[in-house]
């Protein structure tokens, strides 16, 4: 299976379905399905104070160290100044879940399902675990 590793609260947040867009300063032309793993970094201390964000999360209860939910990779997109204008404006929950910067990326994400949670190490990049 693919894997993409996250740190939180951002991992648990698409799991809760409250962040649907992941922004990446690097492109992927990969799609399709693709696991999301809770890496065990611990939350900035910039993140844990930023109460309009930790406000979106009901359940605190983060699974470091673990691949949470499962969801599809539809599309990448190269973030204009305009794409980030319309998020910011349009979407305004998702633009606090992400960095949008011009030359960016936002992977669209898709079909979103919680799992069992399966503990594992994690990696940069797209990476594959094997059961």
């Amino acid at each position: 299976m693919k894997v993409l590793s996250l740190r939180e609260p951002y991992a648990t947040l698409i799991k809760e379905k409250k962040k649907f867009i992941e922004t990446r300063s690097w492109k992927t032309n990969y799609r399709g399905e693709l696991y999301i793993h809770a890496s065990k970094t611990k939350i900035t201390k910039e993140d844990l104070e930023n109460e309009k964000l930790m406000s979106l999360i009901e359940n605190k209860n983060f699974n470091f160290g673990n691949i949470i939910c499962k969801c599809n990779l539809v599309d990448c997109i190269y973030m204009t100044k305009e794409f980030v204008e319309e998020i910011k404006s349009n979407n305004y929950q998702e633009y606090i879940c992400g960095e949008y910067k011009e030359g960016r990326y936002a992977w669209i994400l898709e079909n979103i399902e919680t799992i069992t949670p399966i503990k594992a190490k994690g990696s940069l990049s797209i990476w594959e675990y094997h059961h």
